[in-house]
This record gives C-alpha cells, structure tokens and sequence, in this order.
C-alpha cells in the first residue's frame, strides 16, 4: 500500500510540473497579414513615383515576401532584406545605426549582418517583435517613407487580425 501512495504522490507531483510548463503563445505574421504589409508599402511607392524593392522577415529572420517594383534597381534586393535584418536583429529601425555611426561609431560596422541605412522597422504586436519590413531604392527618406506605410498598416489591423 505504501509503495502505491509513493507512487501516486509522484504522479502528482509530475503532473502539477507538466502543468505549470506550457509552451507559450505569440503572434506571428502569416501571409494575409504580410500581404497587407506590402501593398501599403507598394501603394505609397506607387503613389510617388518610386520604384523599389519591399521586403519582409518573420521573427526569425527568415524572408517571407520579397517585391520587385517595375523599375527597381537589382542592387536593391540585398539592402532591402538587409534593412529588414538589421530591425529585426536588433528590434530597432535601421536608421538608428546610420545615425550612430554619422556620430562616430564606426565600431559597430563590424557587428555581423549589420545594415545601418534608413529604411527597416520592426513590425510589433502586443509589444514584441514579430518580424521587419525593409525597403531600397530611392533615397534614404524615401525608402523609410514607404516601409513606414507598411508598418502603419500593420498597426492599423484589429488587434485580433495582428
């Protein structure tokens, strides 16, 4: 009888452990959402006579839409999922870099897969990062102008769409 309670207890014990490890819940983009993304993005570029290049990471880096406007420069693939990259990596736009290096920190050109050119933002929901929009091929305002846009239609969803 003893060794029944203690295996019991034990049971129990392993079942009040399981209990409290969940695995958690997050967002995450799907493809409805990231085409949303882009053609907001691509509406503003369009609407200024930009042809650029959009691209969107999800929150492991890993590209899951890649546009080519009519026109874009083919040097502009790279630099936009770069742009991406670098919001993503370091949940910040990229510009944030550009400007530090402007100032003088020319040490942080050596941190890897660094793109520090306006023109990448995190994408966020509930307060985390799930994913990042970069795109080239205008200046760097203008390529900043346009991934804003995307974000703006990202934050624009109901919060159960995003």
């Amino acid at each position: 009888m003893r060794k029944i309670n203690i295996v019991a207890f034990s049971l129990l014990i392993a079942a009040a452990t399981l209990g409290a490890q969940e695995l958690s819940t997050k967002k995450s983009l799907n493809l409805a959402v990231t085409k949303v993304i882009v053609a907001a993005a691509e509406k503003e570029a369009t609407k200024n006579g930009w042809a650029m290049f959009i691209a969107v990471v999800d929150d492991g880096g890993v590209l899951t839409t890649l546009e080519r406007m009519d026109d874009a420069q083919i040097g502009s693939l790279d630099v936009s999922i770069g742009k991406a990259q670098t919001a993503l990596k370091f949940k910040r736009p990229s510009k944030a870099f550009e400007d530090l290096i402007n100032g003088g920190r020319n040490s942080l050109l050596g941190l890897p897969g660094l793109t520090p050119v306006e023109g990448g933002f995190p994408l966020m929901a509930d307060g985390k990062v799930i994913g990042a929009i970069g795109v080239s091929g205008g200046s760097s305002q203008q390529d900043a102008q346009v991934a804003q846009a995307g974000v703006a239609a990202l934050e624009a969803l109901p919060k159960a769409k995003r």
